[in-house]
């Protein structure tokens, strides 16, 4: 496909801008010695530090920080409560409140964790330690609190030991909340936590966990047990649901015949049982279970739960039901139903069914929006497409004011003394908290000081979302260009896949290992070094953009030889791994636009479609955001057989 050039006619007035600002990589008085004073202070070294040297700096409540926070638990709840007001507008201000939690609580100085904190914390032990300071105080807020941390199937910290054993020795927790949590570790297969539940249990229970053990031989055995379990019957709504939820997964079929047979013998309360009609019905559609379609359909109404109609549209969309598509979507909330998704489908279907008017206006709302379905739209009814773009101009007393901003000032005193991390968190916190006029001032600045990690976050912080030259910018553009040729890649694509897979941020690190810009993995990362004849760049290596663009862009131009040029699969791959896209193309509709819907995996549907828009602003923007002659797909792309032809031979 034909690319347009990019045509920055505001560069030179950018150059311009930049040249006003203080360079950041240029030392301030005293900036050496807060980058030592604060190493020291992590290392508790305060006989390091010249504090006459960083009295007035920035930063010096990044060393104080830490001096504070050695004195815990000693430290007076005064003293804790002027640092976290002194420095209100930072996150120093949570981080000691944390900490003070933390340590109070390890301490056992209950009446101090309460002066400090600001409501229920995060984390599981602070909120441990906060109902265990709230026994004394407020019992019922403390039991409440206890009995939502202990209903959990897997082993909490110790810092809930002491409010777990409180509420035990009040009766808070008792027997029937001590067999939810063994049905829930039951379910979650933590054996150890099982048994040491059932040590907790009297002799009346012994019928209930002997169902649980008959259940692990064979989850069958449900429609078996007695119809009655434990006290007064109450082991039946955990054991009923956790077993059924078991073997719904096991065999859906199975477990829908025994529900329907079992159902109103087990008197179980409303909670349970829609929690096992929800697992039948989701599991019912995922697998496409026909036996079960009816009962499904007449259950849905009454679960009125929204993710499980969007999944029955999609069924009937793989079903080519087009009257189904629109009967199910006239059942999303009106919230949903406006989305561009929708109405694009409602077109589809009324298209289908005759009625080009109605499919024609379906189109009409749907090409108002600036996303995957919306741009779809508008290529159904010749129009260009709509991105709504708003100004992004910022005056200079705007400018003047949020260069002058405690946060600003600290952020760009973090980058000077090679604090990366910090810088970002002074900035998103601010980001977060500004007013709308703020955030736009600060998404100006982190635009003009080049940081397109920081400008991308803070648009979406302040929901800056019209804001496309801040939410798209043209950050690594030589680089994306460059590979983009060598490795016969669309270069507006390798943007948008950047943009989705880290937004920008160059160190991006993924939970499960995913690196850099385009989030390689370090194995995907060295094979394709070795099939470019470069070395390992290893895991540190891979972080550098020009490398991890490069070898992002061979990665995806290898996507797309495997499936003859097509951005759609190629960028399904690149999510999802290629093996499983090659599966799915051999179970898949024709058309594109079904292809994409029915990909299994919601991250991957999400994905692919984000990232086609993406690239479709990337080169509108490029264009002076003029988006015509831009087009999402190309004829192939949108006018071919998404099935097993799509594949190369290799």
């Amino acid at each position: 496909m034909p690319l347009t050039p990019f045509r920055v006619p505001w560069k030179p007035l950018l150059t311009a801008a930049l040249m006003c600002l203080p360079t950041i990589a240029q030392s301030q008085p005293h900036d050496d010695a807060m980058r030592d004073a604060l190493q020291a202070a992590r290392d508790q070294d305060w006989q390091a530090i010249d504090r006459a040297a960083i009295t007035d700096h920035v930063l010096a409540g990044y060393v104080d920080y830490h001096r504070l926070k050695a004195r815990l638990p000693g430290a007076t709840t005064r003293e804790v409560q002027a640092f976290i007001d002194a420095h209100a507008d930072s996150p120093l201000a949570g981080w000691m409140r944390g900490q003070a939690i933390s340590a109070y609580g390890e301490a056992g100085r209950y009446p101090a964790l309460l002066a400090v904190t600001d409501g229920e914390p995060r984390g599981t032990e602070r909120r441990c330690h906060y109902y265990t300071a709230l026994l004394g105080q407020d019992a019922a807020t403390a039991a409440a609190g206890g009995r939502e941390l202990w209903r959990v199937g897997h082993s909490q910290p110790d810092a809930c030991d002491p409010l777990f054993n409180t509420l035990r020795a009040r009766g808070a927790i008792g027997p029937q909340q001590t067999w939810e949590r063994l049905t829930l570790a039951w379910k979650a297969g933590e054996t150890g936590l099982v048994s040491y539940l059932g040590r907790q249990l009297s002799d009346d229970w012994d019928g209930a966990r002997a169902a649980l053990t008959r259940l692990d031989d064979d989850i069958s055995a449900v429609n078996r047990l007695p119809t009655c379990l434990g006290p007064g019957c109450r082991a039946n709504d955990a054991l009923f649901a956790a077993a059924m939820h078991d073997y719904t997964r096991a065999d859906t079929a199975a477990a829908l015949t025994t529900w329907r047979r079992q159902a109103s013998q087990w008197g179980l309360d409303d909670e349970h049982r829609r929690a096992i009609e929800h697992d039948l019905a989701f599991y019912s559609l995922v697998r496409d279970v026909a036996p079960n379609r009816d009962w499904v359909d007449g259950v849905l109404p009454r679960l009125d739960d929204t993710d499980l109609t969007v999944l029955r549209i999609r069924v009937a969309l793989g079903d080519r039901d087009w009257a189904g598509v629109l009967a199910w979507a006239d059942r999303l909330p009106a919230d949903e139903a406006e989305e561009a998704r929708w109405q694009y489908w409602q077109a589809r279907a009324l298209e289908r069914l005759g009625d080009s008017a109605g499919a024609d206006a379906a189109y009409g709302r749907a090409a108002n929006q600036r996303n995957f379905y919306g741009f779809a739209a508008a290529d159904r009814l010749g129009q260009a497409y709509a991105l709504n773009q708003a100004d992004t101009s910022v005056d200079d007393a705007s400018r003047r004011e949020i260069a002058r901003l405690p946060a600003v000032r600290r952020t760009e005193a973090l980058l000077r003394i090679d604090e990366p991390g910090l810088a970002s968190s002074e900035w998103y916190a601010a980001a977060a908290r500004a007013t709308p006029e703020r955030a736009k001032a600060m998404a100006d600045h982190a635009a003009r000081r080049d940081w397109p990690a920081r400008l991308v976050q803070t648009t979406i912080a302040a929901q800056l979302w019209d804001a496309l030259e801040w939410r798209f910018p043209e950050a690594y553009r030589d680089d994306f260009l460059h590979w983009g040729r060598r490795h016969d890649v669309d270069p507006y694509l390798l943007m948008g896949i950047a943009r989705r897979e880290s937004a920008y941020n160059p160190e991006a690190l993924s939970p499960v290992g995913a690196r850099g810009l385009m989030q390689l993995m370090p194995g995907t990362a060295r094979e394709v070094s070795q099939r470019l004849g470069m070395d390992d760049p290893g895991p540190y290596g891979v972080l550098e953009p020009s490398v991890n663009i490069r070898l992002g862009s061979a990665y995806i131009g290898e996507m797309l030889k495997r499936y003859r040029g097509n951005r759609l699969a190629a960028t399904a791959a690149y999510n999802a791994g290629p093996s499983r896209v090659d599966r799915w193309l051999r179970d898949a509709p024709q058309q594109f636009d079904l292809f994409v819907e029915t990909i299994p995996f919601r991250e991957t549907r999400h994905y692919v479609q984000a990232v086609l828009a993406y690239r479709v602003i990337f080169e509108s923007l490029a264009n002076d955001g003029d988006t015509r002659g831009v087009s999402m797909l190309s004829s192939a792309e949108r006018r071919g057989e998404y099935d097993g032809s799509l594949l190369a031979k290799r």
